[in-house]
């Protein structure tokens, strides 16, 4: 058991010691709480179509849309909320309270999740009730963080809180990971449970674990003691008394919280998802590399780069945080687009060759095209001729250009030298038209063979159709990556280089978010717009990027968000940001 209780017996300690065994379980029992409450937070990531087929079946298309949003968007619209009132209470009752008790109700949301009934067996109670559990996790980590950092800074000694809270940042990629190791292990048939299973049933067992480790985590945080800044601004009455309006309604410290969100956190968070969602997003979804080789070779990268962290932060105790931050994302900025091409090229080498070498090209009126973005499919892409060419390739994955043509004129998508003109919706109508579509998205991208079906339940007997090779496949894109091909070590090269960005942009920054605010308003000032940041810049990143390839046709395009958000974060920083390791931060 933890037994110092006061803040004199930590200043007695030398500012620079060698860290102590207490020291040792704070750092331990921060991050590991935090990795467990990031853990829970991922699963819904990572299981997204799995528990969709569970619970938001059965409803009519408005409704699905709607509910879809909810269950993806809750648990980051609301963390920033979760950052307000969790701060709040941080600055007010203490910073060991308060996230003993978002580890609590972050633990029994995930594990409640795993307990939900399904559609089937509730109708819409069962999509409401994730809903309402998802906002629950988002509460939950947008206190965690701040609450977590805040803890661990105000017991790190002088010169080393860069070193003592990049621990705390290990734990976003560490929950990550562990959430990829541990579907990766259930869903395996070696486990006895396999893919169908999973399917089925099996989903719950990630979420069933969360019970063990909340147990884990409330165990050690229960071992400690609150921070020796906070006991010592609570014994001289210093405390804030409202540290909602001294943090945001007072102009002194709300310009620091304006600089440190547009001068580090905006850029931190695109580069954090890019480098790690989004980059497991485009290995699948975008370069067609199946799940569990896309999900390992994640893994090894994150393996090998999350020792970075640590060495970031080191090294921001040596020359400062703001180079570092601002020089990771100064690379995330010239660096990203070549990345991507060149893992298009290491992943899928055969995509890449078709790329240059047979490019497709849709030339449409473009009053006649609509984004392409429908997430549950609402829309059907019938009505004209353009959104019939694009929303063949878009499920396809196909990378093309775009070519404005005359108001009127049917689309056309040429592909190396020759060129289809898309079906006239006006002049089809029910079954003519579906079957017009299904015979051009077949001759341009391809059909699989369809077996026989047996009349049943009052449908009739279906004859059985052969695979159809399209003229994308004829010249040389690939249906799928072959495993073969994959230039492995190359991927996970790439892979490091982003998460080595990663490591640079967000080691550091948790201890220069703490050195930035007063003591008596710390928690509440860092954890709202670090939790805007990540919370709505970047954990929206993945679905606001594929909107823009949807709408775009090119499958690049959605890095200008990151390229630009990080590009101004590195611009404002050089003007604004201060420099802050050699702060005191016990005022």
């Amino acid at each position: 058991m933890v037994h110092h209780d006061t803040a004199e017996e930590y200043a007695v300690l030398p500012r620079h010691h060698v860290a102590t065994h207490d020291e040792k379980l704070i750092i331990t029992a921060s991050s590991l709480g935090t990795v467990f409450e990031w853990y829970d937070f991922y699963l819904y990531g990572l299981l997204t179509a799995i528990i969709a087929a569970q619970f938001l079946t059965g409803l009519n298309p408005t409704t699905s849309f709607i509910m879809a949003l909810l269950v993806f968007a809750a648990g980051f619209i609301v963390r920033p909320f979760g950052a307000l009132v969790f701060g709040r209470i941080g600055d007010l009752v203490g910073r060991r309270y308060t996230f003993i008790i978002t580890l609590l109700v972050m633990g029994l949301s995930t594990f409640l999740v795993g307990c939900l009934p399904t559609y089937k067996t509730v109708g819409v109670a069962a999509p409401i009730m994730l809903v309402v559990l998802r906002m629950f996790q988002g509460l939950a980590l947008g206190g965690e963080y701040g609450g977590a950092a805040t803890y661990v800074a105000e017991h790190a000694p002088a010169g080393k809180r860069g070193l003592y809270t990049s621990w705390i940042q290990i734990t976003a990629t560490a929950g990550l990971a562990m959430a990829l190791l541990i579907v990766i292990t259930v869903r395996s048939p070696v486990t006895g449970v396999g893919e169908e299973a999973f399917k089925e049933w099996g989903w719950r067992v990630p979420y069933l674990l969360s019970g063990l480790f909340l147990i884990v985590g409330l165990w050690l945080r229960l071992k400690l003691h609150e921070s020796p800044v906070f006991q010592k601004m609570k014994s001289e009455g210093t405390a804030s008394k409202a540290p909602l309006t001294e943090a945001f309604g007072q102009w002194k410290n709300l310009r620091i919280v304006l600089v440190a969100f547009f001068g580090a956190i905006a850029g931190q968070a695109v580069v954090w998802y890019t480098g790690q969602l989004y980059a497991m997003y485009f290995l699948e979804k975008m370069l067609k590399v199946d799940g569990l080789t896309a999900n390992t070779l994640i893994i090894i990268a994150l393996a090998c780069a999350t020792p970075f962290f640590l060495f970031f932060g080191w090294l921001s105790d040596k020359i400062g945080r703001k180079k570092i931050i601002l020089t990771g994302c100064a690379l995330a900025t010239v660096t990203l687009f070549p990345a991507f091409h060149a893992l298009t090229t290491a992943a899928n080498p055969a995509l890449a060759r078709a790329q240059a070498t047979a490019p497709v090209v849709v030339t449409a009126d473009p009053a006649e095209c609509s984004s392409q973005f429908d997430p549950v499919g609402a829309n059907k892409f019938d009505t004209t001729s353009c959104d019939i060419v694009k929303n063949a390739l878009a499920k396809a994955a196909v990378n093309y250009k775009n070519v404005a043509a005359p108001a009127g004129t049917l689309a056309t998508v040429t592909v190396g030298t020759d060129v289809f003109t898309a079906p006239d919706p006006k002049v089809l109508a029910g079954d003519e038209r579906k079957a017009a579509i299904a015979a051009f998205t077949a001759r341009v991208v391809g059909a699989p063979a369809v077996p026989a079906k047996p009349a049943a339940d009052g449908k009739p007997a279906t004859e059985a159709k052969p695979a159809v090779v399209g003229e994308l496949q004829k010249v040389g894109y690939p249906a799928k990556a072959d495993p073969e091909q994959i230039n492995k070590p190359l991927v996970v090269a790439i892979l490091f280089y982003l998460v080595l960005l990663v490591t640079m942009v967000y080691g550091p920054i948790a201890a220069l978010l703490v050195e930035l605010f007063p003591s008596r308003i710390r928690y509440t000032s860092m954890s709202l717009p670090y939790h805007i940041g990540n919370g709505w810049l970047g954990g929206l990143l993945p679905a606001i990027g594929f909107a823009m390839v949807a709408a775009n046709g090119d499958i690049y395009h959605g890095f200008w968000y990151p390229v630009a958000v990080a590009a101004a974060t590195f611009v404002f920083g050089l003007l604004f940001l201060p420099e802050t390791y050699k702060r005191n931060i016990d005022d």
